[in-house]
């Protein structure tokens, strides 16, 4: 069953997205000795690193897509045919 790009895209995207959430808590450290002075919050990291967080999502992201899309295309994981019936 063939896909659109757009369905390609949209299913990339919401894989980029959850990798997202993986990938931003590592890496940060909840050790904080003194109370912060500059107006940041307690739980904010003092380095977030979100260029190479961004990049690794981004790879982590492309692998996740290409398993999903080989288990949709040798259909272990249909997609539902949304086309309206025709008359």
């Amino acid at each position: 069953m063939p896909i659109g790009w757009i369905t390609m895209l949209g299913i990339y995207i919401i894989c980029w997205w959850t990798v997202l959430f993986a990938v931003l808590p590592l890496g940060t450290s909840q050790q904080r000795h003194e109370p912060p002075t500059d107006g940041a919050q307690w739980g904010a990291p003092d380095k977030p690193d979100l260029k190479r967080k961004f990049i690794t999502t981004t790879w982590v992201a492309v692998l996740v897509w290409l398993l999903v899309m080989v288990l949709v295309y040798i259909g272990w994981m249909p997609l539902p045919d949304l086309t309206p019936p025709t008359a």
